[in-house]
């Protein structure tokens, strides 16, 4: 194997994985077992593709890959629940001070 080979053989950096089913079966359980539930698209990254942040009533979050904006975008319509564009409309302050009390926890 030559340099050349060699370099062009390597894992070149980026997305490491797409959406699972087991992303998807997570996303929908979480969604079943909170109230108050919204969803928010987070566009696809250098690193990550397109994923969906669920967040409930009282900030608490999860966030999973998706297939991209249009599989988000059924996700939620399956859920009944609103979904939003986070480029768009940004995190919903409850997520944020939810995120800050589980700090103070740590």
């Amino acid at each position: 194997m030559g340099v050349l080979d060699r370099l062009l053989s390597r894992q070149r950096a980026g997305i490491t994985r797409t959406a699972s089913s087991a992303d998807l079966d997570h996303l929908k359980q979480w969604a079943a077992n909170h109230t108050g539930v919204e969803a928010f698209i987070e566009p696809r990254t250098m690193m990550t593709d397109t994923t969906v942040v669920l967040v409930a009533h009282d900030g608490e979050w999860t966030r999973r890959r998706v297939n991209g904006v249009p599989a988000a975008r059924r996700l939620a319509k399956q859920l009944k629940i609103p979904i939003y564009d986070v480029a768009l409309v940004g995190y919903p302050q409850r997520m944020r001070d939810y995120t800050a009390r589980q700090r103070e926890r740590d």
